[in-house]
């Protein structure tokens, strides 16, 4: 009989820590979900709580956790722009004490641990697309600072703990991901859209429209977590997770108000400050030692997001 394994998800409780959480269930394994509910709900976790398999401790990553687990998956931390502004130093506090407490707590167990970085590690980037290589353009002391140089130090932190201490580590970069369980005011591309389609109200272009994204459906993303937590410890990563089609923001808003059938027009704001004008991965690495790639097309996510939020108007 083989043994489940114990698995321990920080941010289970939010947009993709509740998808990871159901994939790790249907695997076999028993999964405890830690989160603090800042951006992440119960909603997204109820229909696993009645599950014997299946644990959920309300807690903060920068305080330590002492449980015995075999591996983790760090994913802990406000990812939009609304939410992690809004407190940037408990942001950064989070990027980086929580490495800290998860990479100590794997350390002290022999467990596996995967970090959830982000493509915003790369900053506004001047190569294109981005390679893992790439050391990216990022302004240590503006808005977007808090989250992007507080995974630029898990990173950091994460590479330290696996040369000093041998921890067993991977860490993905995840790009635009999207789809249902988005949280409906987190000020994301995909669901600020939806939304204001959805409502009739003007659809909100920041600059010309002309700035490009790839996004990635959920399903697509998690399948990447899974296999990358799978390889053996020769590999490490970083490595890109997302979609390399990349598409203006303005098409992605008009592809939007056609599926939903909106009489949305099209307003236009100046750009925020060091928003990335172009962002989309490099993910050779990810077909060559994952065999990964996204299967999900935009316009099918898309219609299952749209399906989601309608019950939010």
């Amino acid at each position: 009989m083989q043994l489940r394994k114990r698995v321990l998800v920080t941010g289970g409780a939010g947009f993709l820590g509740s998808r990871l959480c159901e994939r790790l269930i249907e695997a076999g394994n028993d999964v405890l979900c830690v989160d603090n509910y800042f951006t992440g709900t119960k909603d997204n976790i109820g229909r696993l709580l009645t599950n014997p398999h299946f644990e959920a401790m309300r807690q903060d990553v920068t305080f330590p956790l002492y449980v015995e687990v075999d591996e983790i998956f760090n994913l802990a931390c406000p990812a939009s722009p609304i939410h992690y502004q809004f407190d940037p130093v408990a942001t950064t506090k989070t990027s980086v004490h929580g490495a800290i407490n998860m990479l100590g707590l794997a350390k002290r167990v022999k467990a596996k641990i995967m970090q959830a970085s982000t493509s915003e590690v790369y900053g506004d980037p001047i190569e294109h697309p981005q390679t893992e290589s790439y050391r990216g353009n990022v302004n240590p002391i503006g808005p977007r600072a808090c989250y992007d140089e507080g995974k630029r130090c898990a990173e950091t932190l994460f590479f330290d703990y696996h040369r000093q201490h041998r921890v067993r580590i991977k860490v993905a970069r995840i790009f635009n991901t999207y789809g249902p369980r988005m949280h409906p005011n987190d000020g994301r591309v995909v669901s600020n859209f939806v939304l204001q389609a959805l409502r009739g109200e003007p659809i909100t272009l920041y600059g010309s429209g002309s700035q490009t994204r790839a996004f990635c459906y959920v399903d697509d993303l998690i399948e990447g977590f899974l296999r990358l937590m799978q390889t053996g410890d020769d590999f490490t990563g970083p490595v890109n997770l997302g979609n390399p089609v990349e598409i203006p923001v303005k098409e992605l808003a008009e592809r939007i108000i056609k599926l939903t059938g909106s009489s949305s027009t099209l307003v236009y704001k100046p750009l925020p400050q060091d928003d990335p004008t172009q962002r989309c991965p490099d993910i050779t690495l990810a077909r060559q030692k994952l065999g990964w790639e996204p299967t999900v097309p935009l316009e099918t996510g898309l219609k299952r997001t749209i399906d989601y939020f309608r019950a939010f108007v």
